[in-house]
């Protein structure tokens, strides 16, 4: 009995595998045959084009004839494209729509409503982190830090690639809040913090202890004229060696950090080789073509000098801090961790649809042949500790004044 009863459950159990097998077998059949039939969808299906605007196009027919949901073509084409580059896995190329832009230009010119962050797209984490409050901001009054990844805005929250409209979401109207939600390590921390007008300070000099000078420069997006050079310097004059600290600064405009850098050499010095492209070829570059750094006509440092540097030093800072490396008649001394690279001549073009492409398009080598890319290694490594942080102890400042009083 025993027997038949496990006989008949197998039987049972066969038939309804075999059926499963034959209405699945049935199906295909009748799907190949009504794709067949329609002759298009069939060459879409079985096309091996590695063309991009074939395959785009085929997608764009297939979504058009069976999507069932709403379509916005300027949506779809802008994300394909924004796809295509981001499949360079290049941190230094990005696609950068018209709302985009005009915070770029905004933020360059240091003239908005908002909390005053430089701010970072973390394609690891997939998080916009931040990578230094602007000096004097209600960011920086709030307690918000460098390296704090954003979570949230007013209760939302964003992925990288969407640091624009997270940018959007925390610029307002002046006097109005905006509720800010970080993560620091493994703790979370939330913020309410008062929008203002933000501008960005030029370069500032100070006197520290032991007669020592100290200039912050946070962004070389902040335009420096010569006047302002020439009044920090002569500030300065009177002190025994220089701290410069360009820690968390994120680049800007080349042309800043090389008006800063011409005045502390007194000759025309090689600072490195570039190359440019030549033809469509991936490896169609020109010859290392060499660059010099021009010494100014106004008030040029003649002592000691330590630059204070770390992983957030990108792009212009990254060339100014190569620059004052190659200075062979003064003392220049780089002290921290390695900077973050991002050297060489940007290069950027508005598209018909309204949006812009940049991206490093100019290798950018030191003066021994080197890249520059990945950073530039310091002369002197050291990181502040987490101890020394809490104490609110610059680890990094009182190395530079042992240096400095050598």
């Amino acid at each position: 009995m025993k027997k038949q009863t496990t006989y008949k459950i197998y039987k049972t159990a066969m038939i309804i595998i075999l059926t499963a097998f034959i209405t699945f077998i049935i199906t295909s059949i009748g799907m190949y045959k009504y794709i067949e039939g329609d002759g298009k969808i069939s060459a879409l299906v079985d096309s091996t084009s590695n063309d991009i605007a074939v395959n785009l196009a085929k997608y764009k027919e297939i979504l058009n004839k069976y999507y069932l949901g709403d379509i916005d073509e300027e949506k779809l084409a802008e994300g394909s494209i924004k796809g295509y580059i981001e499949g360079l896995d290049d941190p230094y190329t990005e696609y950068i729509s018209k709302e985009e832009m005009k915070d770029y230009m905004e933020d360059t010119l240091g003239n908005y409503v908002g909390i005053g962050i430089y701010m970072t797209a973390d394609k690891k984490q997939d998080k916009v982190k931040v990578i230094s409050p602007i000096k004097g901001s209600p960011a920086e009054k709030a307690g918000i830090e460098p390296g704090d990844i954003i979570v949230s805005v007013n209760g939302k929250t964003y992925k990288a690639s969407e640091m624009s409209a997270m940018s959007n979401d925390i610029k307002g109207e002046e006097g109005t809040e905006v509720e800010i939600t970080i993560l620091r390590g493994t703790e979370t921390k939330e913020f309410k913090v008062k929008r203002e007008k933000i501008k960005v300070n030029p370069v500032e000099g100070k006197v520290l202890d032991n007669n020592i000078g100290y200039i912050r420069y946070e962004s070389f997006s902040a335009g420096v004229g010569n006047g302002n050079l020439d009044e920090v310097l002569l500030y300065l004059s009177p002190c025994n060696g220089l701290i410069i600290d360009v820690r968390d600064n994120g680049g800007g405009n080349l042309t800043n950090s090389t008006r800063i850098a011409a005045r502390f050499t007194n000759q025309k010095t090689l600072t490195g080789y570039i190359q440019h492209k030549t033809g469509p070829g991936h490896n169609d570059f020109s010859q290392m073509e060499p660059i010099y750094l021009e010494p100014s006509n106004s008030i040029r440092w003649q002592k000691k000098v330590v630059i204070l540097t770390n992983r957030r030093c990108y792009s212009a800072t990254n060339d100014f801090v190569n620059a004052m490396r190659s200075i062979e008649d003064t003392e220049i001394i780089q002290l921290g961790d390695r900077t973050g690279g991002g050297s060489g001549l940007p290069f950027s073009s508005e598209l018909p649809n309204g949006w812009s492409i940049r991206f490093s398009a100019s290798p950018h080598f030191d003066k021994n042949k080197q890249p520059l890319e990945e950073g530039i290694a310091p002369d002197v490594a050291i990181n502040m500790s987490k101890e020394d942080q809490l104490e609110n102890k610059d680890t990094l400042i009182e190395k530079a004044f042992e240096i400095l009083n050598e």
